[in-house]
């Protein structure tokens, strides 16, 4: 016993002689390295997020301006009847995008997971896509969906002179061809998203699921599937913050048009800012905007650190 508290008091003594000791650069460094990122993660995030978000209670128009505005410039806003019609065809298209997405990615988790053959070499064609740049997507399937060389050409010069396929150019079916874009560019991502969580199941259950007689549409349906809820949830939060965020596929796509099918809030705020000189106006839609996407992050945020509490 005495051995024991001698031991303990030289630890204690030893601890608080390092506590005392002058911090070397091993602790110094990594802190001088990183500072400079969180200085500028600081500066032009936060600090642009606040000076925005300033912004969108003054009278701003084509410079900045601090006279003091309330709310004027969001009711400007929601009295602007394009920002009304950006919000509905970002509602169409984030509803549509995210399910498709969701949809085709689970599907093909659950192909890759039944170990066939030539496992990898799909996988990397799936995933591909997602190497790409919206920017890159969206002038693709321009060219794809033209129909002076796209689909409909092709299809004329094979013989089916009647074929039509015009959505590009169709103010009624445009915000569609938008959704096609996307969900080839994100389903792959969705696909390895869900395809780790499958793999991430005991195998055990399923085995015993087997056993019991459960044949395998069953067991995905009834075990797996609602076992992966967490994936499921973190899947739908990337997505929507794609789908808030998209400015530079629609305007490599479509720019918008034709006329305002294919609107969207971030192509509204960029436009109405530095085209239309409503600064205002414009920082009251992107506070807009960042409202939205808090409203999807800080419940995953707090589902996650719920998550790791427990």
């Amino acid at each position: 016993m005495l051995i024991r508290t001698f031991n303990d008091n030289q630890q204690n003594g030893n601890r608080m002689s390092q506590s005392k000791r002058p911090k070397g650069i091993d602790y110094w460094l990594p802190k001088l390295v990183l500072s400079p990122t969180v200085a500028v993660t600081i500066v032009f995030i936060y600090g642009f997020i606040i000076w925005t978000t300033i912004l969108s209670f003054t009278k701003s128009r084509m410079l900045p301006s601090y006279d003091f505005a309330g709310f004027s410039q969001y009711v400007k806003l929601f009295q602007n009847e394009r920002w009304m019609v950006a919000l509905t065809n970002l509602a169409l298209f984030g509803i549509l995008f995210i399910a498709i997405c969701m949809i085709v990615g689970l599907v093909f988790a659950i192909l890759l997971d039944q170990n066939i053959r030539a496992e990898g070499a799909l996988r990397t064609i799936y995933l591909y896509p997602m190497a790409l740049s919206f920017i890159v997507t969206g002038t693709i399937w321009k060219w794809i969906l033209n129909p002076s060389v796209g689909i409909e050409k092709f299809m004329r010069d094979a013989g089916w002179e009647t074929f039509s396929f015009d959505w590009i150019v169709d103010s009624d079916m445009a915000i569609y061809t938008v959704v096609i874009a996307g969900v080839w560019q994100s389903s792959g991502f969705v696909m390895a998203i869900f395809l780790a969580g499958l793999r991430g199941i005991d195998t055990s259950i399923i085995k015993a699921a087997q056993l019991d007689g459960a044949n395998l549409f069953s067991v995905y349906t009834r075990i797996i599937i609602p076992s992966m809820r967490p994936v499921f949830f973190s899947a739908f939060i990337m997505l929507s913050h794609i789908a808030i965020k998209s400015f530079d596929l629609v305007m490599a796509l479509t720019g918008g048009g034709p006329g305002t099918a294919t609107d969207v809030p971030a192509i509204f705020m960029y436009q109405i800012s530095f085209q239309r000189s409503q600064l205002g106006v414009g920082a009251a839609s992107a506070v807009i905007m960042l409202m939205g996407v808090a409203a999807i992050l800080i419940p995953y945020l707090y589902s996650e650190l719920r998550t790791k509490e427990q």
